[in-house]
């Protein structure tokens, strides 16, 4: 198996992706982790809501994963996002790729949290401390 995908309402864990793609054959691991930062356009963010249309998301991601190992040279990749609230420094994306040089992986790993952030229907709404607002309304 060389991927793995999850959508989950439970707390991420990096240490779970990075084991998933360490191989012997590989010289290099790239991993992405998002954290929830604490401001947006110098408004103070409070918490995030990540919601999403599951079967969907699971698929889009899934397809990100194979065209990644298609279009890179990475032996696996692992691919997970939290949904619900989400407080400051809380892990909601963990991308984690790894290959024979690290070249490919540091690509590869681009690659996916951009695709994912163009095509996977999971949506993400800012609490700031004076309101509340939808973001990244797409696809």
């Amino acid at each position: 198996m060389k991927t793995s995908i999850k959508l989950t309402s439970a707390q991420l864990d990096v240490q779970e992706c990075y084991r998933f793609v360490a191989d012997e054959v590989c010289g290099g691991i790239s991993v992405f982790v998002g954290t929830v930062r604490n401001d947006t356009k110098g408004k103070e963010v409070t918490q995030l809501d990540f919601s999403s249309y599951k079967p969907m998301a699971i698929k889009e991601m899934q397809k990100i994963a194979d065209l990644t190992l298609e279009k890179f040279d990475i032996h696996k990749i692992a691919i997970h996002h939290a949904v619900g609230m989400l407080k400051i420094g809380a892990i909601p994306v963990v991308i984690s790729v790894s290959a024979k040089h690290r070249k490919a992986a540091f690509l590869a790993c681009e690659f996916a949290i951009d695709t994912l952030k163009e095509t996977v229907p999971i949506w993400k709404k800012e609490y700031f401390s004076d309101g509340e607002m939808w973001v990244n309304a797409h696809p």
